[in-house]
């Protein structure tokens, strides 16, 4: 079996692909990216008929094979698909677009499942499809998001292990140092030992692209970086003695910066990544660069994880209109990020070249 997008013969170890929300664009993306050769070395873990009916809205049939195995083989140009077990009945029946308790529950069971099969050596890495955070809820799962579940997970009942969360694409790559918070608990959670923390992470991954030492660019948290205290004074209390901090351990870090320029900068070639404090603060600028290929990558698993950079979509949901660019440059980093790397290397590192 060959990947197209790889030009050798695929690893024994499959990609293990989660269906995500089974109302939004995820099993759509799958199939399409199946259409287009770009899951020949991975397996679906989801609901058959989920995936069924997303490939109904292909022009031209795309077969899908079921396994008793995630390992199991299969010929390229189809569809791997291993069913989960315990999945709500009637996923396949519930309306595209809209926000239902079964179809968070679902996509949570992927997600178990995915972990679970990667600890058991079954997989080489995991890279989900999008789920709906109000469906979660509504089910009941106690995590607003993939991150925070991969996180607990990944601990199997020790301490959970810190992760961050990088946005990637060919122009900009961003570690966030709080994700899926509130903007007022996020600047609660900010701290010296938050920012301490995400410059060594940063650091540490980017030897898996090549960059023993990265140029890290630090974004403030206030208009002007605070503009010397003026306009708050975080950056002087605890960004600024963290970015110093971290240059005395060797670390190539410059700021705090003020954010409404960085990136800019960083797209320009001044950085190699840039450090935001905040969720928005970092993944506007990348998203506003396209979709398309970027790439959410989670560092500090001690596997590989990558996603798309995109949600649900449940406005177009079911139209066939789903693009699966961002799926596909999930994948292949996916790809780059295992190929000769061993579990804790890999788990920490990331690519978007």
């Amino acid at each position: 079996m060959t990947s197209p997008h790889s030009g050798a013969p695929a690893p024994t170890l499959p990609l293990l692909v989660t269906q995500g929300d089974a109302c939004g664009i995820g099993p759509e993306t799958l199939v399409r990216a199946a259409a287009q050769g770009a899951l020949d070395d991975a397996v679906v873990l989801g609901d058959v008929a989920v995936l069924r009916r997303a490939a109904a809205l292909l022009s031209h049939p795309l077969p899908i094979v079921v396994l008793d195995q995630p390992t199991d083989h299969a010929p390229a140009g189809v569809l791997r698909v291993w069913p989960v077990p315990g999945l709500p009945p009637g996923l396949a029946a519930l309306p595209w677009g809209r926000v239902h308790a079964d179809a968070g529950a679902a996509a949570a069971r992927c997600i178990e499942a995915a972990v679970a099969a990667q600890q058991a050596g079954q997989g080489r890495a995991i890279v989900t499809a999008p789920v709906h955070k109000e469906a979660l809820a509504a089910a009941g799962v106690p995590y607003p998001g993939h991150t925070e579940m991969l996180q607990a997970l990944a601990a199997r009942g020790a301490t959970a292990p810190p992760v961050r969360m990088m946005l990637a694409n060919d122009e900009l790559r961003v570690v966030l140092v709080t994700i899926h918070l509130s903007l007022r608990a996020a600047i609660e959670a900010l701290d010296f030992d938050a920012v301490l923390s995400t410059l060594r992470m940063a650091h540490a991954a980017a030897s898996g692209w090549g960059q023993p030492r990265p140029r890290i660019a630090v974004a403030g948290l206030n208009p002007h970086a605070g503009e010397g205290g003026l306009f708050g004074d975080e950056e002087i209390r605890f960004i600024g003695p963290a970015v110093a901090a971290a240059r005395a351990e060797g670390i190539d870090a410059q700021g705090p910066l003020a954010p409404d320029t960085v990136f800019m900068r960083a797209r320009r070639g001044a950085f190699d990544l840039v450090v935001a404090m905040t969720h928005d603060h970092g993944l506007i600028p990348v998203k506003y660069l396209g979709v398309e290929q970027g790439v959410n990558v989670t560092l500090g698993l001690p596997f590989v994880r990558t996603s798309p950079d995109h949600g649900t979509a449940f406005d177009i949901a079911g139209q066939g209109r789903a693009d699966a660019s961002s799926l596909v440059a999930a994948l292949a980093m996916a790809r780059r990020l295992t190929a000769g790397a061993g579990p804790a290397q890999a788990g920490a590192a990331s690519d978007a070249s």
